[in-house]
Formats: C-alpha cells, sequence, structure tokens
C-alpha cells in the first residue's frame, strides 16, 4: 500500500523528471544521453508506483 504522502512526492518526482528528461532531448548537450536515461527512468519508475500500487487511504 502506498501512503498518500508518498504518492504526492512521487508525481512531484515524476513532473520534475520528465521536464528534466525533455530538456535534455531538446538540447542534446554533450552526455545528454546519459542524463536522459537516468531522468526518464526515474520518470518511467514514479509513474509505475503511483498508477499500480494502490493508496492507502486512512478511515
Amino acid at each position: 500500500m502506498l501512503n498518500p504522502l508518498l504518492a504526492a512526492v512521487l508525481l512531484v518526482a515524476m513532473i520534475y523528471c520528465g521536464k528534466v528528461f525533455r530538456q535534455n532531448w531538446v538540447s542534446q548537450e554533450p552526455g545528454w544521453v546519459k542524463r536522459a536515461w537516468v531522468y526518464g527512468s526515474l520518470a518511467f519508475l514514479s509513474f509505475v508506483v503511483v498508477a499500480f500500487v494502490p493508496l492507502d487511504m486512512p478511515n
């Protein structure tokens, strides 16, 4: 079960990592592929956890 606070933190991390991924992809400065893989992987993992792990809603 996923704590709602942790889910919110993961959502913010997913948004931030996705934004940085897109910035690296567009700018294509030296070393951009490695940074794109790191941020893209973090965004993907955050999405998978938020999408497929059920929330633990307090009663």
